[in-house]
């Protein structure tokens, strides 16, 4: 299995990252797990087939701006691109996608979208196994825990201190977790995770290896990695657009 970070910025672009949008490959199956704000010209950047319309299904984490817009775009891709429109691209995400696409785009965008029910059922998508579970966040929101030839990748998503995530996350090869807010300032429960917080729910569960997203752009990517660092002994990396791991 293949990660490929398109877009790690939290809550609005950054000068060098679209919002959340992550690119996953195995046996031939590519599967994209949000697809946020600008996302989708660092998919045409860093998509190794190149071909916009070669993706075989999204998963939406919930549906704040930053997680889903590109949608919008994506749709006018898969349907002008050159060498003809794409089929139907099967999109699962809490209720509500449907609706919005339909106030923010034209009958174009809603009809390239096969919209599906992201829930906390087990998905099978090709050679994918999705297993998710609801976040610590405002609106309805889901942890997506993605296994795929005996390796296994977690996202959080968006979410605040949460034992669900740990339990979903556990044993892990690698944890793709958020870690929006900075440690030390008083933040709201149940929105985000600090550096310290996605550290330590990477050492509850005991994974192999923590990758830190959703850093907003005025925020301090270096404290939010030395924060982590300091309670997770493993391997802690901050996402970057156009890196990729091998799960």
């Amino acid at each position: 299995m293949q990660l490929t970070v398109l877009g790690c910025a939290g809550t609005y672009p950054a000068p060098d990252s679209p919002c959340s949008s992550y690119l996953l490959e195995a046996q031939g199956y590519r599967l994209l797990l949000d697809l946020g704000s600008g996302a989708v010209g660092a998919l045409a950047r860093h998509h190794p087939g190149g071909d916009l319309r070669d993706i075989d299904a999204a998963l939406i984490s919930h549906l704040h701006g930053d997680h889903w817009l590109d949608l919008v775009p994506y749709a006018y891709a898969r349907r002008y691109a050159p060498g003809g429109a794409a089929p139907t691209l099967p999109v699962y995400s809490p209720s509500g996608l449907a609706r919005l696409l339909r106030y923010v785009g034209a009958s174009t965008v809603r009809a390239a979208y096969d919209i599906g029910r992201l829930s906390t059922a087990e998905l099978t998508l090709g050679p994918f196994t999705i297993n998710p579970a609801r976040t610590a966040h405002p609106v309805e929101t889901y942890a997506l825990r993605v296994a795929a030839g005996g390796r296994t990748l977690t996202y959080s998503a968006d979410t605040g201190a949460s034992d669900a995530i740990v339990a979903l996350a556990h044993g892990s090869d690698t944890f793709l977790c958020e870690a929006t807010s900075k440690d030390g300032e008083n933040h709201p429960p149940g929105l985000h995770l600090t550096g310290a917080q996605a550290g330590a729910h990477a050492a509850r569960a005991d994974v192999n290896r923590l990758l830190l997203t959703h850093i907003a752009p005025y925020g301090d990517p270096q404290h939010r990695l030395a924060s982590a660092r300091a309670v997770y002994s493993g391997p802690v990396e901050l996402a970057r657009s156009g890196a990729s791991y091998a799960i």
